[in-house]
C-alpha cells in the first residue's frame, strides 16, 4: 500500500491550501483515508476522515466548518481543502488509510491513529500570523 501527499506550502492566516494524497497498492472498495498532524499531548491528531464506500466524512471539531475531505471520482485521490487557516494549523499533514471491512466496525474509530495501519510520509503546512 502506498500514499503519496501533496499540496502542503507557507501561507498566511487566513490563507487556504489544498492537500491530495494518492493511495494505491490495495484492491477493496472498502477502505477509509484520513488527515493526520502532530498535537500538543499526543503524537497526532485526526483532522478529517472519508469513507469510500458510502462517502461519509468525519472532521475533528478544530476542522469543522473550515476544512472539507473528498476524492475524486477515480477513488483514488483524495483531498483535504483547509479554508481559513491559522497558525495553529501548521505542521505535518500525514496521509492514512485503513482497508477493509473493520472501517464499517463498532471499534473503527475515524480520528484515532490507532484505527490505521498505512501511513504517508507527510506534507508539510506553515501558517504566518
Amino acid at each position: 500500500v502506498q500514499l503519496v501527499e501533496s499540496g502542503g506550502g507557507l501561507v498566511q492566516a487566513g490563507g487556504s491550501l489544498k492537500l491530495s494524497c494518492t493511495v494505491s497498492g490495495f484492491d477493496s472498495d472498502d477502505y477509509a483515508v484520513g488527515w493526520f498532524r502532530p498535537a500538543p499531548g499526543k503524537e497526532y491528531e485526526g483532522v478529517a476522515c472519508i469513507r469510500y464506500t458510502d462517502g461519509n466524512t468525519f472532521y475533528a471539531n478544530s476542522a469543522k466548518g473550515r476544512f472539507t475531505i473528498s476524492t475524486d471520482t477515480a477513488g483514488n485521490s483524495v483531498h483535504l481543502e483547509m479554508n481559513n487557516l491559522k497558525p495553529e494549523d501548521t505542521g505535518s499533514y500525514v496521509c492514512v488509510t485503513s482497508i477493509g471491512s473493520q472501517v464499517f466496525g463498532d471499534q473503527f474509530r475515524p480520528l484515532s491513529a490507532i484505527s490505521y495501519k498505512f501511513w504517508g510520509q507527510g506534507t508539510q503546512v506553515a501558517v504566518s500570523s
